[in-house]
């Protein structure tokens, strides 16, 4: 375990220059508790005689700006206040005052989940208005069953479109079409679509000639 006191004097940076030759931060390789403690007691960045000791100031006091990016005003410390030294080992594993490179809380996670679930729905794609329609379906000729003919429409099934009641209306010469209802959600299904590239193609169309729209209603 390093000791380092009276890091505000010449003497103290010696020990934390030597100590600091050929390693980037005080221990390990990555910024770390011990880093953010030995930074809080130096008074300022070392000078050009401590060349190890300022180039690890300067990355200390960059990863400490980047999680504090609120704009600084400047504070003013009583004259004589000579920083402490490196809290002792058994204190150090105590204080979390200072840990600013710690796991996520629990309301940390609570808040980002939070987040992440408002930009999901804020993302999402908004249904514009539903519309009732109402449908004429003709087959081929009077030999059409249409018994399957209707099952054949109702095959197609998409998000936002919902079949509704149905009936069978003469047209003549023993030929019936059916008469069907439907309720679309206008930002997911296109009645165009629906029609020319689901109902009037294979193998919808082997019992439906073609479709009508005979009404379209807005709810």
């Amino acid at each position: 375990m390093a000791v380092f006191s009276d890091l505000h004097t010449a003497d103290g940076l010696k020990s934390l220059e030597a100590h600091l030759a050929g390693k980037t931060y005080v221990s390990g390789d990555a910024i770390s508790k011990d880093d953010i403690k030995v930074f809080a007691a130096v008074p300022s960045k070392p000078g050009a005689e401590f060349p190890n000791a300022a180039r690890w100031y300067e990355t200390v006091s960059a990863a400490v700006a980047s999680r504090f990016p609120g704009k600084a005003v400047g504070v003013n410390l009583p004259a004589g206040s000579a920083p402490a030294a490196a809290a002792p080992a058994d204190e150090a594993e105590d204080d979390d005052d200072l840990d600013l490179f710690g796991d996520e809380t629990e309301e940390d996670k609570k808040a980002a989940d939070e987040r992440a679930a408002a930009a999901k729905a804020s993302s999402k794609k908004k249904e514009s208005g539903k519309s009732s329609v109402l449908m004429d379906v003709k087959p081929w000729d009077d030999e059409t069953d249409m018994k399957k003919l209707e099952e054949a429409v109702r095959s197609v099934q998409m998000e936002g479109l919902t079949w509704g009641a149905s009936k069978l209306v003469p047209v003549g010469y023993g030929i019936k079409k059916m008469t069907i209802m439907l309720t679309i959600v206008d930002d997911l299904v296109s009645i165009d679509t629906l029609i020319e590239d689901h109902l009037t193609q294979e193998p919808i169309n082997e019992y439906v000639q073609s479709c009508d729209i005979v009404a379209f209603n807005k709810i």
